[in-house]
């Protein structure tokens, strides 16, 4: 037990609770069990159990997924708890009540509201509570007390063993499978997918986003097996058609009941349009009995943002922020700035996590960018810049790779040649910078571009 935290004291401020989270087991570190979370839930009352939920899982498009989803609920009229992760900014951003993140002094009281418990699940257990299970005790207790009609809830990794499935969802959404965190979940999607399947419970529904075979054969598997229904993108709900627009897209969505036309959305790509079929999907399903308004559902998707998501962060040169941190995520990024924008050059800048395929990463981004900055995140999970050069060199030639390791520098760097345009060989006037490779790197270049602002 000498990883037991010290017990703990009540926090004054974000940077107390800060420290008292991070002192504890990190994202990174798992001991695959729901022990812990559930006796910390059975201390805390059992906040879990006192609204409903809509629980979703997958490889990309999670976050994404839940804002829309918290956004048509609350057109709806329903109070709203929404936790996602990793965050972007700030680690209040992983409990937002009604579409806002708590407050400085919401998050400490949360903390405060749990931290007694901590210690006794640690004193009682074979290991410590870590910093994801309780900050997943501290969303579900804030969401009893606001208190929310309807929690919507993501999770960290995986399905079943994550620490957010102690709680049961009346829906569960499966966004696509593909490969990552493969030290833990599993090198084949089938492999993940049936951790990922874990979310399913008896007489739920489960949306199932489009899948490889063998994946929609696991989470159809799942399904039989508890007794929920299963709800198919291409089947019951999809895309329809959608076209590139000012600021997003224009959607034509079925949903499981109605059909939506002419639908903005201001994200761009077409993942992210079969997102929002998905959310559209799993809100339906949530409100069996309540036909959905197309002015309200347009008025929802309309207002809908995610943050380090394709998001242009700033002009002259243009600045855009995206977190694609597997090649499933960054071929689907790629896919969207060639659909929605024409950039020449852009110029990439990169920093990936040590314990990623940035080699995937890379060659998904190579055809798309005509010079890369290898740069790292000030974490210690962050890979060393001239590694990840190495590797980038193997891919792009020596001629299109270059390597600044403080993210500002690379930011400056890259923001002058996207400006000159001749220096890599291109027009001048139309060029940008994508910022990607990590959650925390955008995070990191989304606050300093803000300060600089």
């Amino acid at each position: 037990m000498s990883d037991t935290p010290a017990a703990p004291r009540l926090a004054q401020n974000v940077a107390e609770v800060e420290d008292a989270l991070l002192s504890r087991w990190p994202e990174t570190r798992l001991e695959p069990s729901l022990d812990r979370i559930r006796a910390f839930t059975e201390l805390l009352g059992h906040p879990e159990r006192a609204y409903r939920v809509i629980h979703l899982t997958g490889t990309n498009g999670k976050t994404s997924t839940s804002r829309m989803i918290d956004t048509l609920l609350r057109a709806l009229e329903l109070r709203t708890g929404r936790f996602t992760s990793p965050h972007v900014e700030r680690m209040s951003e992983r409990i937002c009540i009604d579409g806002h993140p708590l407050t400085d002094a919401e998050f400490v009281d949360a903390f405060n509201d749990v931290a007694p418990y901590t210690h006794l699940v640690d004193g009682s257990e074979p290991f410590p509570l870590s910093f994801f299970e309780t900050v997943v005790g501290m969303a579900y207790a804030a969401f009893a007390d606001a208190p929310v009609d309807v929690a919507v809830v993501e999770v960290g990794l995986g399905g079943a063993w994550d620490a957010t499935n102690v709680a049961d969802g009346d829906v569960a959404v499966v966004l696509p499978v593909a490969v990552d965190h493969a030290k833990f979940l599993g090198d084949a999607p089938a492999t993940i997918a049936l951790e990922k399947a874990g979310i399913i419970k008896p007489d739920a529904v489960a949306v199932i986003a489009e899948q490889q075979p063998d994946v929609a054969e696991v989470l159809l598997r799942r399904c039989a097996e508890v007794g929920a229904r299963p709800v198919r993108e291409g089947v019951d709900f999809g895309v329809e058609s959608r076209a590139a627009a000012v600021g997003g897209q224009v959607m034509t969505l079925q949903g499981l009941g109605a059909r939506y036309d002419d639908v903005f959305l201001p994200l761009h790509g077409a993942h992210q349009a079969q997102n929002a079929a998905t959310a559209l999907a799993a809100v339906e399903a949530f409100v069996p009995d309540r036909p959905l308004d197309p002015e309200l559902v347009a008025g929802a998707f309309a207002q809908v943002t995610s943050p380090g998501r394709l998001e242009v962060i700033r002009r002259s040169p243009t600045i855009v922020l995206d977190a694609a941190h597997n090649p499933a995520g960054a071929t689907a990024t790629a896919a969207a700035l060639e659909d929605s924008f024409a950039f020449d050059p852009l110029i990439g800048v990169m920093g990936v996590m040590a314990d990623k395929d940035h080699e995937g990463v890379l060659a998904a981004f190579e055809p798309h960018l005509s010079h890369l900055v290898c740069t790292q995140n000030s974490t210690d999970r962050a890979l060393p810049a001239d590694r990840l050069a190495a590797a980038a060199r193997e891919i792009f030639g020596d001629h299109r790779v270059e390597v600044a390791p403080r993210l500002g520098d690379a930011i400056d760097r890259a923001a002058a040649l996207a400006e000159a345009g001749t220096a890599v060989g291109t027009s001048i006037g139309s060029g940008a910078v994508l910022v990607t490779g990590s959650v925390v790197t955008v995070g990191e270049a989304r606050t300093m571009l803000k300060g600089r602002a």
